[in-house]
C-alpha cells in the first residue's frame, strides 16, 4: 500500500509564481493564496498602483517575496519582459497561472473591430504569449501551468459568443498543451467557474460585483482556493480541469 504523502503546511515553498490579471479580483486572491502556502509572487497587471498595494498586503500579511511587473498581456515583448524579470528576481519559475481577460457585452452584431479585438488580444493572445514564455522555465521545474477558463467554454452562452469562443479557445490550448508537455513532466491545469462577483464586465457595463450580493453567485477567493489546490498536486498526476459550480446554479447551464 503506497504511503499517504503527509500534509504540509507551506505546500509550495520554495516556489516561484506569476499571475497575470492580479490588479484585482480572481487574480489578486490567487496571488495571494500562493503566497499563504509559501510561493514568492510575480503580479502582473496594466493598473501599477493596484499592483503596489497588493504587493505591500502580500509582504505583510505572509512574508513573501513579490516583484511588480505591469505588463498588458496583448503585448508579446511585455509579456517576455515579465517572464525574465520573474526569472531574474526569484531565479526559476514553478507556477504560471494566464488569468487576465475580460468580456465586451455586445452582441455579434453591434460589436466593433476595436472591441472585438480587445477580447481576442486579452484572452487569447494573452494566454498564448504567457504560456509561450513560461512553458522553457517550466520544463526545468517540472512546473504548472494555469489557465483561467469559464463554464462559457464548456457551455454554449448566447449572451456573449465572442468570449465564449474565446474560452474554447482556452480549453482546446490547455487539453493540447497538456498532451504535449506531460512528458516533460509540466501541469497544465484549466479551472472554469460560473458567476463570480468581481471588477469583471466592467469594460461594457456593470461589474459583477456590483450586478450581485454577496454570496449570490461565486467569490473570487473561492476559485483562488482552487487553483491553489491543483497547483499544490505533486508529480506525477495532476488535475486537467476543475469545473466550479455553485450547486444552486447547476440548472443554469
Amino acid at each position: 500500500m503506497a504511503e499517504r504523502p503527509s500534509r504540509r503546511t507551506d505546500p509550495l515553498d520554495g516556489q516561484a509564481a506569476l499571475v497575470t490579471g492580479a490588479s484585482s479580483g480572481i487574480g489578486a486572491e490567487i496571488a495571494r493564496v500562493l503566497a499563504e502556502d509559501g510561493a514568492d509572487v510575480a503580479v502582473a497587471a496594466r493598473r501599477t498602483d493596484e499592483l503596489e498595494a497588493l504587493a505591500e498586503d502580500i509582504r505583510e500579511e505572509y512574508g513573501a517575496g513579490v516583484e511588480v511587473v505591469p505588463t498588458d498581456v496583448t503585448d508579446s515583448d511585455a509579456v517576455a519582459a515579465l517572464v525574465e524579470a520573474t526569472v531574474e528576481r526569484f531565479g526559476r519559475l514553478d507556477i504560471a497561472v494566464c488569468n487576465a481577460g475580460l468580456a465586451v457585452d455586445e452582441p455579434v452584431a453591434d460589436l466593433t473591430d476595436e472591441e472585438y479585438g480587445l477580447m481576442r488580444g486579452v484572452n487569447v493572445d494573452g494566454m498564448f504569449y504567457t504560456a509561450r514564455e513560461a512553458i522553457p522555465h517550466l520544463t526545468e521545474t517540472a512546473g504548472h501551468l494555469v489557465f483561467m477558463g469559464s463554464m462559457s467554454g464548456n457551455h454554449p452562452r448566447p449572451a456573449n459568443p465572442v468570449y465564449a469562443a474565446t474560452k474554447w479557445w482556452t480549453r482546446g490550448f490547455a487539453i493540447s498543451l497538456q498532451a504535449s508537455l506531460g512528458e516533460d513532466d509540466v501541469a497544465v491545469s484549466t479551472v472554469n467557474p460560473t458567476e463570480v462577483r468581481t471588477e469583471f464586465g466592467s469594460e461594457s457595463g456593470t461589474p459583477s460585483k456590483d450586478a450581485f450580493e454577496p454570496g449570490e453567485v461565486t467569490e473570487a477567493i473561492e476559485v483562488a482556493d482552487a487553483v491553489a489546490y491543483m497547483v499544490r498536486q505533486e508529480s506525477p498526476n495532476s488535475i486537467t480541469s476543475l469545473d466550479l459550480y455553485r450547486r444552486d446554479k447547476l440548472s443554469h447551464f
